[in-house]
């Protein structure tokens, strides 16, 4: 079984769609490992998004993640990431398909509902950051 990082960004928390988001990944076979709401801390989100650091929108991406509570999750199941990518639809709401969270629930690029893993790798790195 592979294994995944999620986590409900603090617009979902706020919209009351951990449940939507939750149900939706049990439905599809993901088991749910480990989940905790937490408040991320600045340093924690750096680290989080250290890859986009040089970009001109990290300081908005850091002031919105730390914004307010969020709900990390492990998350397993055959091919955990790829399925769980796909759940979430494309990272801009207008190009997310109808079905998926994104493109049901988002409708800001800045603000859409999910993190989730974009690789096996980042999946590890991300699941140490938040799970130890």
């Amino acid at each position: 079984m592979e294994k995944t990082f999620l986590m409900v960004k603090p617009d979902g928390v706020r919209r009351g769609l951990i449940g939507e988001v939750i149900g939706r990944l049990e439905r599809k076979g993901l088991k749910i490992e480990a989940m905790k709401m937490m408040v991320i801390e600045e340093n924690l989100a750096k680290e989080h998004y250290e890859a986009h650091n040089d970009k001109p929108f990290f300081g908005e991406l850091i002031e919105f993640i730390i914004s307010g509570p969020v709900v990390a999750m492990i998350v397993s199941g055959r091919e955990a990431v790829s399925v769980a990518r796909k759940m979430m639809g494309a990272t801009d709401p207008s190009q997310a398909e109808p079905g998926s969270i994104r493109g049901d629930f988002a409708t800001l690029m800045s603000e859409n509902i999910i993190h989730g893993s974009d690789s096996k790798e980042s999946a590890e790195r991300e699941i140490k950051l938040f799970f130890g």
